[in-house]
This record gives structure tokens, sequence and C-alpha cells, in this order.
């Protein structure tokens, strides 16, 4: 694979670890990954009043027995307007989990599939002078990347982040905080020679 600089200039070839970016994709496992990190996505901080904690109803409607009417203990039992839910959602984590194992082979499944499908874009460094929204859009001319695109870097500053800020269809994210859901939801995966080497590392 082609090695560029920022400029889109081919510097060198670089040959990619065929046991990170090489192996046929686990569909299933894909599957399994994303399912669990949406899941935890979620907050869960869902709640309804059980009968116990609905305010009031401290007191018996009516007597037991003589009304000619149905037996009642409170009038914030589940059939009485105002009263309890049954059976509602409560907070709770929806996390799932996931082996270690499972996740690394989920991330080199994505990366294999970006590499197979020519969607990986290999740069020296992503750096700028100063905050310019126009300075990254250039960059993604020059190494001709359009679409949805996620730039992974080893180190984030200030001037990558800002200045990819307002541009609503790039997301830069350091390597370490990469995860799969992420690298499939963009079209392009562009990544620098220092996060190749990161994945290589940790994945082997």
């Amino acid at each position: 694979m082609e090695l560029l600089n920022q400029s889109g200039e081919k510097i060198k070839d670089i040959t990619l670890n065929q046991e990170i970016f090489g192996i046929e994709p686990n569909q299933q496992v894909i599957y399994d990954v994303v399912n669990a990190q949406r899941a935890a996505m979620r907050q869960g901080t869902h709640d309804t009043l059980n009968r116990t904690e609905v305010r009031g109803g401290g007191k018996k409607p009516w007597s037991q027995k003589g009304t000619g009417r149905a037996r009642q203990g409170s009038i914030r039992a589940p059939q009485w307007r105002g009263g309890g839910t049954v059976f509602g959602p409560t907070p709770r984590s929806y996390a799932v989990k996931v082996n270690k194992k499972v996740r690394q082979l989920g991330l080199k499944s994505a990366l294999s599939y970006k590499a197979r499908e020519n969607k990986l874009t290999v740069v020296d460094n992503v750096t700028f002078d100063s905050i310019k929204t126009k300075n990254f859009i250039k960059f993604l001319n020059d190494i001709k990347v359009e679409g949805k695109v996620m730039v992974v870097v080893t180190e984030l500053t200030a001037e990558v982040v800002l200045s990819a800020r307002n541009l609503p269809n790039v997301f830069v994210c350091p390597a370490d905080h990469a995860s799969v859901f992420d690298i499939l939801c963009y079209d392009k995966l562009v990544m620098t020679e220092g996060a190749v080497k990161y994945f290589e590392e940790v994945l082997a």
C-alpha cells in the first residue's frame, strides 16, 4: 500500500500486517461487537413509579365490606387513575459482555474490510499550523478522499480537531479509542502511519 504525505504525494510503499489488515472479515463477530457497543451507548435512565413510590394512598378508600363496591386497599393501586405502574422500566445497564479476543477479532475484521474494499488511506502524519477548516478540506482533497471520512491519528492536537469540527462528515479519532462501530459508520478510513503501527502492535 502507498504511504502518502499531506499533499497527496507518494512517499513509499508500505506492507500492512496481513493478520490485522488482511483477514477474512467475520460477519458474526462484527455483528456481536457492534451490537454490544450500541447497547453500551444506551443511558438506561428510564424509570416509572410503582405503587410503593407513588405519593399518597396510605388510607383504605372505604370499608372492606358493606358498601356494595369492590374491595380496595389503596388509591395508588395499578387499577386506579394516578396509581403505580406494573412492571414498568427501571434504571438498568444495557451493557453486554464481549470477550477481549472477540473484540480484537471484530476490530481486525473491520480494518480488513476497509483495506479489502480499497477504502483505507495511509498518510505519514496529519498536522496543521493553524486552526482553519479550509486546511482540513484541502488535506482531504489532496489525498483524494471524499464522503464520510474517519481520520485515525495517534495523538490529537487542537489544530487538527478544531479544523475538522465544522465538517459534518468528518470524524477525527485517536487510535486507542477507535471502535468497530465508528469504523463501519464511515465510508472512508484515513490512518496515519503511527496509527497503523499502533494497531499492528496492539492486535498482534
